[in-house]
């Protein structure tokens, strides 16, 4: 981060935040150690590390089973986390990168140095844009590597809250989201508080509602088969291994849809059943892994187009603001 790097104003905006950037950094090496760590316990001590004895007391690593249970304790909660990094973003590019100059004034010394509002903010998002994807790409190359082979348990739900968006391009998405709703913010605000409250949040927001929504934007996969057993009972050997599960049930001879328990004779007053409950069949809509790179591409260019938006919305309101 020195000088030979970066010239004009984006070397000034990388002196000026140097200690949050530093930080940052520092957060990241310390992820790197602690993976690489437990990778090699994993590896060193996979099974529980001993039987428990007559008085009750049992041999652990570091309080687990095994390394193996910590490893896979720790990409748990280093998944969750990464949900936090466009958020952050948001927030700290709102607040002290943009509001704060906004608030003191400090951004007139900088229009009247040869350098246009315009090219002020171009110099903003340029610099956080490449420091943040590369922070959110080094941030989720380090959880793959922990999760990878069986030291990791490859097998961590890829659906999962958190997972998904740790191994596929959506991250880096939400991360430059984060910038240009930062700037916006900040623009707007033009107070340092209340704009990072409001960048974390906005972003926040936003990857919580494309959360909710992101199963419906490729179309489910449907398996069915017939029915056996009971009139209640029914068979789905024939799902995919480690399917996201969308919708289950029964359905009778006229293709309708239902839920066996709830339309047995005792249920079937409190719920919305077919007049024909009689079983032929069942039925799952599913995604199948095949379909995690779909909706990973899908997300990732709605999320970029919305970027590009509030990014041209913040161009908008600072011409706006210099007219």
């Amino acid at each position: 981060m020195s000088a030979p790097l970066l010239r004009g104003p984006r070397w000034a905006d990388v002196r000026l935040h140097r200690g949050a950037l530093w930080a940052g950094l520092g957060l990241v090496v310390l992820a790197a150690v602690v993976m690489g760590f437990l990778r090699w316990a994993a590896r060193a001590y996979p099974e529980p590390a001993g039987p428990c004895t007559s008085d009750g007391s049992c041999d652990t690593f570091l309080g687990f089973d095994s390394a193996r249970t910590l490893l896979y304790e720790f990409l748990q909660k280093y998944s969750t986390g990464m949900l936090l990094i466009p958020v952050l973003i948001g927030a700290f590019v709102a607040g002290p990168v943009i509001a704060r100059e906004m608030e003191t004034g400090t951004h007139k010394l900088a229009w009247t140095q040869s350098q246009s509002p315009t090219r002020w903010l171009v110099s903003k998002l340029t610099v956080f844009a490449v420091l943040s994807v590369a922070g959110g790409l080094t941030l989720m190359a380090i959880f793959w590597l922990g999760r990878m082979g069986r030291e990791g348990m490859s097998d961590l739900a890829w659906a999962d809250r958190g997972v998904y968006e740790s191994i596929g391009p959506a991250l880096v998405a939400y991360c430059l989201l984060g910038v240009t709703v930062g700037a916006l913010v900040g623009l707007l605000v033009r107070r340092t508080l209340v704009a990072l409250a409001a960048g974390g949040l906005v972003t926040g927001l936003v990857l919580l509602g494309m959360g909710s929504v992101r199963w419906e934007l490729f179309p489910v996969q449907t398996i069915s088969g017939p029915a056996s057993g009971t009139s209640t009972s029914y068979t789905m050997h024939d799902l995919p291994m480690s399917s996201l599960i969308m919708d289950l049930g029964v359905h009778n001879a006229a293709g309708e849809r239902f839920v066996a328990g709830q339309c047995s004779p005792e249920q079937k007053a409190y719920f919305s059943c077919p007049s024909d409950t009689k079983i032929t069949g069942w039925y799952a809509d599913i995604h199948p892994h095949s379909h995690f790179w779909y909706v990973q591409l899908i997300e990732t260019g709605i999320v970029l187009a919305l970027t590009a938006a509030v990014a041209y919305a913040a161009f908008r309101v600072l011409r706006r603001r210099t007219a």
